[in-house]
C-alpha cells in the first residue's frame, strides 16, 4: 500500500497521474469529521472506475462556504486521513469554492456526487458530459453529516 502522503497530489501531479489511470472517477467535498456517509460515497465513487481522485477544499474555501467555525481540521489532514482509505487513488486540494476547475484540468470519466445534489445542480457535469464522461448521484446514507455531528457535539457542553 502507498502511503498517504505520496497520494496527496498537486494539481499539475496529478493532471500527469491521470493521464496514466485509465477511466478516472472524481468527486469532492470538505470531508471535515470523516463518517459513514463520506466512506460510502467514496466507496461508490471507486466502483464506477478504474481509479478514484477526490478534491478537497482548501481551509479557506471552507470558511467561505461554511463560516468561521470550519474546518475542524486542516485540510492536509483531511486530505492525509482521505488519501490512506484504499479505495482513494489521489487527492488534490483545491482553492476555489467549486472544482469547476479541477474538474476541467482532471477530464474525469465519472463525476460522482452525493444525494443532497440534483443532477442540474452539480457543478461540471455540463463538462464531464460533453466529453463524453457521465454523471452519478450516490444515495445519502441517512443520519450521517458532519454538520449534524457538531452541532450535536455543541449541543452536549
Amino acid at each position: 500500500m502507498r502511503p498517504p502522503a505520496s497520494k496527496v497530489l498537486s494539481l499539475g501531479d496529478a493532471v500527469a497521474w491521470r493521464a496514466a489511470a485509465g477511466r478516472v472517477a472524481f468527486t469532492n467535498g470538505v470531508f471535515d469529521l470523516m463518517h459513514r456517509g463520506h466512506v460510502d460515497l467514496l466507496l461508490a465513487a471507486r466502483g464506477t472506475g478504474d481509479a478514484l481522485i477526490v478534491g478537497v477544499n482548501s481551509d479557506e474555501s471552507v470558511r467561505r462556504l461554511k463560516g468561521a467555525g470550519r474546518p475542524v481540521r486542516s485540510e492536509s489532514d483531511r486530505a492525509y486521513v482521505l488519501a490512506a482509505l484504499e479505495c482513494v487513488d489521489a487527492v488534490v486540494i483545491f482553492p476555489e469554492d467549486t472544482p469547476l476547475a479541477i474538474i476541467r484540468a482532471l477530464h474525469p470519466d465519472v463525476l460522482v456526487k452525493g444525494g443532497d445534489y440534483a443532477p442540474a445542480d452539480v457543478v461540471g457535469r455540463p463538462d464531464v458530459e460533453g466529453w463524453g464522461g457521465r454523471l452519478v448521484i450516490v444515495p445519502l446514507t441517512v443520519g450521517h453529516s458532519t454538520t449534524a455531528t457538531i452541532e450535536s457535539l455543541r449541543d452536549r457542553t
